[in-house]
């Protein structure tokens, strides 16, 4: 029987479709579109690919800050314990994930069975997120997919003198005016990141297994900072930014089997 998890982030909504503890179908949504519309704009393109109907789905969990907003779900459960439940699901080995979302960070806990036992979140400001790889790559006039690789490239160290999105672009618009090049503010802004989450992290238990979740996890340069600030290499989920929302139709099994 299908069930389905949707996880509605600042920046993106993800649905899941599942069987039996298995995907049959996903969808990201990349574009950055607000209200519950959106949310069920994205289950549909999953259900499209599965061959389902809304109406073929026995459950449905909603997570993530929109997740309130979201009509039909039977069930809506924080993002913090839907990304513990899904990288347990990929590698039941983790203890300590943290997921850098788009407007903000979380450091968590979990133990054998995937249960939530501690986390953190970063401060309000946007340093450490995915928002702050956006507005520094589109200064740089790369695409956030590049940025990754193209911090790969640096040769010279240089750091920000700080974490707040507004003034760490005017540092960076300053570096670039002084001739620096785009690969060493790349590599900067990644350092930045590593430092901020891995500080997160060391307000929990960093324990291995550790892995990296969201959207950020895909980029090379932040991962490789992130492993050299931790002395730890994260592990990578098959697709990091859906394990919200596979953890929202896993509980949406649980409650199944559950006759919930």
């Amino acid at each position: 029987m299908a069930v389905a998890g949707v996880d509605i982030g600042s920046r993106t909504i993800k649905a899941v479709i599942m069987e039996e503890g298995k995907i049959i179908s996903s969808f990201i949504n990349d574009s950055i579109l607000q209200g519950a519309q959106a949310a069920l704009d994205t289950l549909s393109e999953a259900l499209k690919s599965s061959g389902l109907k809304q109406d073929d789905l026995q459950q449905m969990v909603a997570t993530g800050y929109g997740r309130f907003q979201f009509p039909g779900s039977e069930k809506h459960i924080s993002e913090i314990s839907c990304h513990a439940r899904g990288v347990h699901w990929y590698n039941p080995e983790v203890r300590t994930i943290l997921d850098i979302g788009g407007q903000d960070s979380k450091a968590i806990n979990c133990d054998e069975k995937g249960r939530l036992e501690n986390f953190v979140l970063n401060s309000k400001c946007a340093g450490g997120t995915g928002r702050f790889l956006e507005v520094i790559a589109d200064l740089l006039d790369v695409s956030i997919d590049e940025l990754g690789e193209l911090s790969q490239r640096s040769t010279k160290d240089i750091s920000f003198s700080t974490v707040c999105v507004i003034f760490a672009k005017t540092e960076a618009l300053n570096m670039l005016r002084e001739g620096v090049e785009k690969s060493d503010i790349a590599a900067g802004l990644h350092n930045s990141i590593a430092t901020v989450t891995s500080t997160m992290l060391h307000k929990i238990s960093l324990k291995k297994e550790f892995s990296l979740t969201g959207g950020v996890a895909k980029n090379i340069g932040v991962i490789e900072k992130i492993a050299n600030k931790t002395g730890m290499v994260p592990y990578i989920c098959p697709e990091p930014q859906l394990v919200g929302a596979i953890g929202a139709a896993l509980f949406a099994e649980g409650r199944l089997k559950r006759g919930e």
